[in-house]
C-alpha cells in the first residue's frame, strides 16, 4: 500500500469512527454493509481461539 493511500485510510476510519460516536444506528448499517459472512465467521472462530487460550493460561 502506498503511504499516500495509507494516509486516507486512516484518516477515513478516523471519520467513521467519529461518526458511529455520533450516529451508532447508521454506523451498525454500514458495518452490516461492509463485512461479509465470510469475515464474521473468522472474527468468531478467532474470538473463540482467543477465550479458549487466555482460559488454558489461567488454570496452568
Amino acid at each position: 500500500m502506498e503511504r499516500g493511500r495509507f494516509g486516507d485510510v486512516v484518516v477515513g476510519t478516523a471519520g467513521d469512527v467519529a461518526g458511529g460516536v455520533v450516529d451508532p444506528k447508521a454506523a451498525l448499517g454500514k458495518v452490516r454493509a461492509t463485512v461479509g459472512p465470510r469475515a464474521l465467521l473468522a472474527l468468531a472462530a478467532g474470538l473463540a481461539l482467543g477465550y479458549l487460550l487466555a482460559r488454558s493460561r489461567l488454570r496452568a
